[in-house]
């Protein structure tokens, strides 16, 4: 059985599933995960989905306001043992329905070159690369993307 949680940054489900992330993208990241990890802080998010099956929390992802119209996704992960069923396309669909019904038109996000499975992933539900922002303006490994809701 499946079930999104719709939480914030204090579950110690997601705080788990984030430590996971942290822990595969030091490992793909190497050097430069310390300038990204500067930007992913989880202490104030109030926008968090934690997907559960069979009440074990296999996948999480969060939004964040961004500009007056639009929300940043944050933090998506599913465990390499739990990918393949479509679990990371629930949370994202989840994250946007929330995004809409909270006003916004708009979704942005970024990920790294060296996470082909989350830019195969956010190519497939309708996500489009635009130019890096913020942050991420000059950052080889950075791919930005946008999703009109």
């Amino acid at each position: 059985m499946i079930n999104l949680l719709r939480t914030d940054s204090k579950n110690p489900d997601f705080i788990s599933l984030v430590a996971q992330l942290d822990a595969d993208l030091g490992a793909r990241d190497g050097d430069e995960h310390a300038f990204y990890h500067q930007f992913n802080s989880i202490d104030n998010l109030n926008h968090v989905v934690v997907l559960y099956k069979n009440e074990i929390p296999v996948g999480c992802g969060a939004i964040k306001t961004f500009d007056d119209t639009s929300m940043e996704v944050k933090r998506m992960y599913v465990p390499p043992t739990e990918r393949g069923k479509r679990y990371a396309t629930k949370i994202l669909d989840a994250l946007e329905q929330w995004v809409f019904e909270l006003g916004n038109t708009r979704c942005v996000l970024e990920t790294g070159k060296r996470q082909p499975e989350a830019i195969a992933l956010y190519e497939k539900n309708g996500y489009r690369r635009i130019a890096n922002y913020g942050q991420y303006i000059g950052i080889e490994n950075s791919v930005c993307f946008e999703k009109k809701l």
